[in-house]
């Protein structure tokens, strides 16, 4: 398949990338590393009628650490770039888990992480990262720039808090605390496939062993990633224990509706959905107890 007759643009600088996005408006894409967008073209899901290329813009791509409040990554930044970056996986935990996940290697030799997030597939990984570790978006337009939170960023499938003639160009994480552990784990058909249904997982504890706060974000359970974050609310300030954590899992069970999909009932998902979150918040808080 060849996708519909449309207009190439080469963007050379922000400026003139925010410039032509408000000139065509929703009848132009930003073509970053294309992993999504290409092939819906060449199925013709998607016509636009301009391509912006922004693969120049250099200053969108790369990690900032050197704020004490947290990791801001640039929304070109590739996977394989996090992938290797040790020092943000150290601050990152999740995204460590989480990376080897996205697709294959040749994937994520071009995917970027602004890319995926403004995708919003919501069976994808990185979205329900962003959403458990309280990631911001810094959205930018020709009229100026805004943050949103990522819980409020994904409003459906496919469908994000974007404006027509906005760019996601940095996603901002808070520095980790103290006494934290992390995990996302996902279930899927073979490798590198979309996940039936993943889980990222954080807990916090407190000088006594304790769950201080605890947060739950699920992908391939609904239209949007999932906060499950509530469904903990029994484990804060309690221990940790394995039958605490059986009960934190039945509820995320509880309060999710997936719909199903040819690879597996909702039922099914369901299921799987309450055996990762029970394993995951497991490895979690061992992480977190012994400072891994």
């Amino acid at each position: 398949m060849k996708p519909a007759p449309f207009k190439y643009i080469a963007a050379s600088s922000l400026d003139h990338a925010l410039s032509l996005k408000a000139e065509y408006g929703d009848e132009a894409r930003f073509l970053a590393g294309g992993q999504s967008l290409i092939p819906a073209m060449n199925f013709r899901l998607a016509r636009p009628s301009a391509l912006i290329d922004i693969n120049g813009l250099k200053d969108l791509a790369g990690v900032d650490q050197t704020s004490s409040e947290g990791v801001r990554v640039g929304a070109l930044t590739r996977y394989r770039d996090l992938e290797r970056d040790g020092r943000f996986l150290a601050s990152c935990p999740l995204f460590a888990d989480a990376l080897p996940h996205i697709a294959h290697p040749q994937i994520r030799n071009r995917g970027t992480i602004g890319g995926n997030l403004s995708h919003a597939d919501p069976a994808s990984e990185l979205p329900a990262l962003a959403v458990a570790m309280e990631g911001r978006m810094r959205l930018k337009s020709s009229a100026g720039g805004r943050e949103v939170a990522a819980s409020e960023f994904f409003q459906g499938l496919l469908t994000t808090d974007l404006g027509v003639d906005e760019m996601l160009v940095e996603i901002a994480f808070p520095a980790p605390k103290p006494r934290t552990g992390t995990c996302f784990m996902e279930v899927a058909r073979r490798r590198g496939d979309f996940a039936l249904a993943g889980v990222a997982a954080i807990l916090i504890l407190d000088a006594e062993g304790r769950c201080a706060r605890a947060r739950l974000a699920l992908c391939g359970v609904g239209e949007t990633p999932v906060d499950a974050s509530e469904a903990l609310s029994s484990l804060v300030g309690q221990p940790c224990t394995d039958g605490a954590i059986e009960i934190a899992a039945a509820e995320v069970q509880e309060m999710i509706a997936p719909s199903g999909n040819v690879h597996g009932t909702a039922d099914y998902q369901r299921h799987i959905a309450g055996v990762l979150t029970q394993r995951a918040l497991t490895i979690a808080h061992q992480r977190a107890s012994h400072g891994a």
